[in-house]
Formats: structure tokens, sequence, C-alpha cells
């Protein structure tokens, strides 16, 4: 048992609040344990111009953290100067991607901003999980307000942390634990059993193939019930 009280195969408590904020055409606020963000999506007509020529719509994301979302003050985030916010941001925008096709939408984007609010560990993988159920949230509403041709929805979209600590996997990392971990890794995985992205660093020593497949297995098992929670929400736009 680990010092929250999980098992090493155990997500933290998810929970996932739609239609958080009034404006946006799709919203959640999500909660990994004690992280908890902000996920607002907004429906633009048109895309960006280095795209118009393409036949085809737009989604992407931007990522920040409030100041005192962690245990002390931290710089408030200014995207443009890059880093691990620009990081962050990317890799949410291609992960949400990855569960639309774009030419479905048509000639508009799609901007998902995750604000973090309060920050154990996970941001990035939360802001994923909710980012795609604010997603789906907002072009659920399209389809009603435009009756597009064709669901642009193809897959749901999940993520999650496993650590490896003494040669055992560990399940949706918190802060504490993201902190001593020899071994981080963060899993982005569809509901087709397969991985979107892959993120991995030894913060000490190595890992071999054995441990990275029970690492993928643990994660994809995680990623399998957190999609179970987006659905409640999504039924209507996507079935699981």
């Amino acid at each position: 048992m680990r010092r929250d009280g999980r098992s090493n195969s155990q997500l933290r408590k998810v929970n996932i609040t739609p239609n958080f904020n009034a404006w946006a055409e799709g919203s959640v606020l999500i909660e990994y344990g004690n992280t908890k963000v902000i996920c607002t999506a907004t429906i633009e007509e048109g895309v960006p111009k280095w795209m118009q020529t393409g036949g085809q719509g737009w989604v992407t994301a931007e990522y920040s953290m409030l100041p005192r979302a962690t245990h002390t003050r931290s710089q408030r985030d200014k995207i443009a100067k890059g880093g691990r916010t620009l990081e962050i941001s990317r890799l949410i925008g291609r992960s949400l991607r990855a569960a639309v096709d774009l030419k479905a939408l048509g000639d508009r984007q799609i901007i998902v901003d995750c604000d973090v609010i309060q920050a154990d560990g996970g941001t990035r993988t939360a802001s994923i999980s909710g980012g795609f159920v604010a997603l789906g949230l907002a072009i659920q509403k399209l389809q009603k307000a435009v009756g597009l041709k064709s669901n642009p929805m193809k897959n749901y979209i999940a993520a999650v942390s496993v650590g490896l600590f003494d040669g055992q996997p560990l399940l949706d990392l918190n802060y504490e634990e993201d902190s001593a971990i020899h071994i981080d890794m963060n899993f982005v995985c569809n509901n087709k059993n397969e991985f979107v992205e892959v993120q991995g660093t030894a913060e000490a020593g190595a890992f071999n193939q054995s441990q990275l497949n029970e690492m993928m297995e643990i994660a994809q098992a995680g990623c399998s019930e957190i999609f179970r929670l987006q659905s409640g929400y999504l039924k209507d736009v996507l079935s699981l």
C-alpha cells in the first residue's frame, strides 16, 4: 500500500464536473485527487491563416498554472516564452487532435484552455483527460447547432502517469511520489487500446523492456477506468 492508502495499480479518485464554466461551449472541472484543472473549449469560426487552404478544421490547446496552484507561489505562466508551459500545451493539443476527424469539423477551430487551480502531480495528464471531455461537450453543442454532416469525434482520449519505484510500477503519481520516483512516465491512450503519446524519463537508474511492458499495461488499465467516467458525459456524441 502507498502512503495515501492506494494499491500500486489504483488511480486517485477522479471527479469530473461538467459545464463548470457558464460561457464556454464545453467545460469541466477535473480532479485527479488533489490536482484540480478547469478545462474550457471555445469554438471559433475559421482556422489559423497557415492552414486556410487545407479544407479542414483545427484543435489546439493552451495550458497554464495559477501562481498558488503549488505549495509555494510560482511565477505566472506566460505561454509565449516557451519552456514547460509551451511543451505541455503542445502535448495536450496533439493528444486532443488524435480524437478528432479535422475534416468533419469544417472550417472552424476549437481551442481548449487547461488552467491548473491546484497541483498535486499529474497536471498534464488531468488536463488531457479533462480537456477531452470539454472538447466533446463543445462538439456535441456544435452538432446540435449546425448539423454537421458527420461526427468529428473518432475515439476517446485519456492520460495517466506511471512511475517505477524499487522495480514496482505505480499508477497515477501524486506530487510526493513524483518527486521521489526513480522512473517517471506519462501515457496518452485511446479506447482502441492504442498509445497516442508516451513520455518517459529515468531519474535514477534505468528500466528494461519487461518493466516498460508492465508500465504500459497498468497505464492502459487506468485509462480504461477514465474512459468509463468520460463516457457518462459524452455518450450522446460518442459511444464507448
